[in-house]
């Protein structure tokens, strides 16, 4: 009788209570559970002269073959059965898909299938946005070459994971590493050039374009900066736990000392429009009202006045300013304000004009196409990408056609007076003064003096 069965008839003879006396009842119970015993000892008998068989599996990234076993007592380990496994790593490629790339590395176009759906279903990764060069990383089993895990890294500080388990099944996720703000500062004399310099001295790309923006409406890199001027630079750097540095954040500060302008601009989010922007000590922005050139790296190809047309052939006015770039570069918004038309304009071609304050309008002309979600009644702040470089319409190449009008005529965008940014008072530049305060502490903690310029052609300046 299996031991299903003596609690069976157990339950049966103790619900007839009232036709049993108590100590018949008594005996009955005390039967029962010596013969329930006897076959516990048995099944254990059997148990112990049974091999135990385990499978441990496990998603631990190692870059060699390596054997995990349970943590169970010495008498049992040898009946484990422990998974082998071996990691591959690939990267994806321009117009390639990640599911080629994990068949490239091994894995059954089923299992590879499977991986990534579970996080496609997951709304973890986007596979229409995914980029070239993007690491990929699978786990095998080394005797069936079963694809036991997939991860990939969108970014530094995240990870998305699938995760094969004992069904055949994947479950996906994401890590996201925990990151630690700190500062960091770069001060240096320009030999040659500010990126070279910057690079040098330990910044990034980014540090070094988003200082050359803050100084855009103050400077050109290109025929105002001399071999002695002097930089510094206070950004956001997020280390993980390890202290190994991640990303980097916004540029907190930024100061030029030299021969033809000496400026230190701090970070601030003013109360009122909460839109971040660069102000000097006594609260004047950097951004001033529009950009006279919406494009970076480009070329000044033809300026404003009346000119022989290069296709009709006749003399007339060139309402705008042209500058030539490669098919592609980014064009930006000169300044906030309101998309008035975003179409194809004639012989402008794919064609973008944004609405100003004051009577003030911007137009941008044979792009290749436009930014994104840039449509009639958009709202866009100063430096969003509104395009890109083309050469629609009437066009013998690739260049922006750039038009500033006020009031609806036609101006010259390169010698016109444009007003200044914004001057923070009252309450507003009580808030400012706080975080000018805060910044100033951060780069006194990081040695620089806060008397006097740092740099200063051999003497010491004060910065404005």
């Amino acid at each position: 009788m299996s031991d299903t069965g003596i609690f069976r008839l157990l339950n049966q003879v103790i619900g007839h209570r009232r036709a049993l006396s108590y100590g018949l009842r008594s005996g009955m119970v005390l039967l029962l559970m010596v013969l329930s015993g006897t076959m516990v000892a048995e099944y254990l008998t059997k148990a112990r002269d049974t091999p135990v068989q385990a499978t441990l599996e496990t998603h631990i990234s190692v870059p060699k073959t390596k054997h995990y076993v349970l943590d169970i007592p010495p008498d049992f380990r040898h009946t484990i059965k422990a998974i082998q496994t071996v990691e591959r790593s690939g990267k994806l490629r321009r117009r390639s898909t990640l599911i080629k790339v994990l068949i490239d590395l091994g894995a059954h176009p089923d299992d590879a299938y499977l991986a990534l759906n579970a996080i496609y279903d997951a709304n973890l990764l986007d596979p229409r946005r995914l980029q070239a060069g993007l690491p990929v990383t699978a786990h095998f089993e080394v005797n069936t070459n079963t694809l036991i895990s997939v991860s990939v890294r969108p970014d530094k500080d995240q990870r998305i994971f699938s995760k094969r388990l004992a069904n055949g099944a994947y479950f996906s996720a994401a890590l996201k590493t925990r990151l630690l703000p700190s500062q960091k500062r770069i001060a240096t004399h320009i030999t040659t050039n500010l990126y070279d310099a910057a690079l040098k001295a330990g910044a990034e790309d980014q540090q070094v374009v988003d200082f050359a923006q803050i100084f855009a409406f103050d400077i050109d890199f290109q025929r105002e900066i001399h071999p002695g001027d002097q930089f510094e630079i206070i950004y956001e750097s997020f280390v993980d736990e390890r202290g190994q540095p991640v990303r980097s954040g916004e540029v907190l500060f930024a100061a030029l000392t030299g021969k033809t302008l000496s400026r230190a601009y701090y970070r601030h989010v003013p109360e009122d429009d909460k839109v971040p922007d660069y102000f000097t000590r006594d609260g004047k922005a950097a951004t001033r009202f529009l950009m006279k050139t919406p494009i970076n790296g480009a070329r000044l190809s033809s300026s404003f006045g009346r000119r022989r047309h290069p296709i009709s052939g006749y003399t007339r006015l060139h309402k705008g300013t042209d500058f030539a770039a490669p098919s592609g570069t980014p064009i930006y918004a000169a300044g906030n304000g309101i998309v008035e038309k975003a179409s194809r304009y004639g012989g402008y071609g794919k064609y973008v004009r944004i609405q100003h304050t004051n009577g003030y309008e911007t137009a941008y002309a044979h792009m290749s196409r436009y930014g994104p979600n840039i449509r009639k009644g958009k709202r866009v702040r100063q430096g969003d990408i509104i395009g890109y470089v083309g050469s629609t319409g009437a066009s013998t190449g690739p260049h922006l056609h750039y038009e500033v009008l006020i009031h609806g005529k036609h101006v010259n965008a390169m010698t016109l007076k444009l007003p200044t940014g914004r001057i923070l008072d009252g309450a507003l530049f009580n808030t400012f003064r706080e975080t000018r305060a805060y910044i100033d502490n951060i780069r006194h903690n990081l040695g620089a003096d806060l008397e006097v310029a740092t740099f200063s052609h051999g003497r010491e300046q004060a910065l404005p």
